[in-house]
């Protein structure tokens, strides 16, 4: 960087937040010729993706998996030199489920030719009212306001869902929203399952969103942007207020005020609500901020010498109806030693000492992969709810009713401040390729009304920005 930002009070464009949606605008702007400053209220950057390491091998603690139609991470991590490694899914998978262990093939476990019968029903019933969604704005689909008003409980009990069928959606929902099916509205997940490809693509490992890891973790790609921009990008430094009138923003820090021509505010949404807006946000808006909230998730890593699991043909994908672990997966690198992820429960997991959580996770362990997983060399835990920062994850649990009421708030700007983030996205809501491209879109739209508001003053400026956006 050839100039520090340390003392320049006036930017084109301050960006809120350095998830990959930030740092995705961030990049976009600088592209475009616009100054621009991230700023972040974490000591670090990523948002909710995170690296901890176990065993000595690196582990992602947030977001992981990026499907093949994930281009625009893909795209990320290819030019800031991270490369891809495939999920392992050789062998098959286990299932703890009413006390009994079985092995089966494929991605969802046949219990029994009743529960066949009954899951395939359920599935094909969800795949229907999926394909009724409007992907830009699922509030405005058929049936909206109707599905909305129950939860998925609810309708699982509607379509007379079994207890197992019921039993394997509940591991779905603790897996994908962090929440109970009975907490969610029917509306959202469809939403987000629309958003994600279809029920099978979210599910799946080959061809679906569990494909593949980043090796270096997701976080090193957030790293890596993030140096490229340089002094551009702000840490520790939480944003208190937004300020506006007719020419511009200020924006304000516990350490700064800095000016600019317009904001982004990438947060997670529940997150705005901690912002204080002059002029304020709706009262709408407002409610869709402490509405809008993330479900609660945890991450557990349990390391041994070897992935002996591996040898007797099991692939490590597990998921159990009881405990704090409801699923399981092999992120373990292929000549290091055996790395199994639990994803758990934050009620049965998050309240407890380190030692307790230890011992529940490897109790359910030994569960799905025998003996041998009592004696690990290694563990490490994360609980997103503990985060100082939009706590919770992986994606809004939102409550019935809450999508039609608030929704049109979501990406509506509020003046000179655009929205951005995974949560806004249509297509992979919740995923970093979310993230990505919505920073991308926004940081385009903030370009286009900085050119037309040059338009008087100087024409030749603003069909230069104009064409650099078209060309690209």
């Amino acid at each position: 960087m050839s100039k520090s930002l340390e003392s320049r009070t006036s930017v084109d464009v301050v960006v809120v937040g350095a998830g990959f949606s930030g740092l995705s605008a961030a990049e976009r702007l600088v592209e475009l010729g616009l100054s621009v400053v991230v700023l972040e209220g974490r000591d670090r950057v990523g948002g909710r993706v995170r690296t901890g390491e176990v065993a000595g091998v690196p582990v992602d603690f947030g977001g992981t998996w990026v499907s093949p139609r994930h281009t625009a991470i893909r795209d990320l991590a290819q030019r800031y030199g991270c490369s891809i490694t495939p999920q392992f899914a050789d062998g098959r998978n286990t299932l703890w489920m009413g006390g009994r262990r079985r092995t089966y093939k494929g991605t969802i476990p046949p219990v029994s030719p009743l529960t066949v019968v009954n899951m395939a029903r359920v599935q094909m019933a969800i795949e229907k009212l999926v394909a009724t969604i409007d992907p830009e704005a699922g509030w405005r689909s058929p049936n909206a306001a109707e599905l909305d008003a129950i939860s998925f409980g609810q309708w699982l009990g509607q379509q007379r869902a079994g207890a197992a069928t019921r039993a394997l959606m509940n591991m779905v929902s603790r897996v994908q929203w962090g929440a109970s099916p009975d907490d969610l509205s029917m509306l959202s997940i469809l939403r987000y399952i629309r958003g994600a490809g279809g029920f099978d693509h979210m599910l799946d490992v080959e061809n679906g969103m569990q494909q593949d890891r980043i090796t270096e973790t997701t976080q090193e790609i957030a790293k890596r942007v993030a140096a490229h921009l340089g002094d551009r990008v702000r840490l520790s430094s939480p944003v208190r207020r937004i300020a506006q009138d007719g020419t511009g923003v200020t924006v304000d820090t516990d350490a700064e005020s800095i000016t600019a021509r317009y904001a982004i505010v990438t947060t997670a949404t529940m997150h705005r609500k901690d912002i204080a807006f002059e002029p304020a946000l709706s009262e709408r808006a407002v409610s869709l901020s402490k509405l809008w909230r993330l479900g609660g998730l945890s991450k557990a890593f349990v390391a041994y010498e070897t992935p002996f699991w591996r040898k007797e043909g099991v692939s490590g994908e597990g998921v159990s109806d009881t405990g704090a672990v409801f699923a399981t997966f092999d992120v373990g690198p292929d000549d290091g030693p055996g790395v199994l992820l639990g994803f758990c429960d934050a009620v049965l997991f998050d309240g407890f000492d380190q030692e307790t959580r230890r011992k529940r996770v490897i109790e359910q362990m030994v569960a799905l992969y025998g003996p041998q997983a009592q004696n690990p060399i290694d563990y490490v835990d994360h609980r997103w709810l503990e985060e100082d920062f939009a706590p919770g994850g992986p994606n809004p649990a939102l409550a019935p009713l809450a999508l039609t009421s608030y929704a049109t708030e979501l990406t509506e700007p509020h003046g000179r401040v655009e929205w951005a983030g995974t949560e806004t996205a249509a297509e992979s809501s919740g995923c970093m390729n979310g993230a990505v491209v919505t920073g991308q879109q926004a940081a385009e739209r903030v370009a286009r009304r900085i050119a037309d508001d040059s338009v008087r003053s100087d024409p030749r400026a603003s069909a230069r920005v104009g064409q650099t956006i078209g060309k690209d």
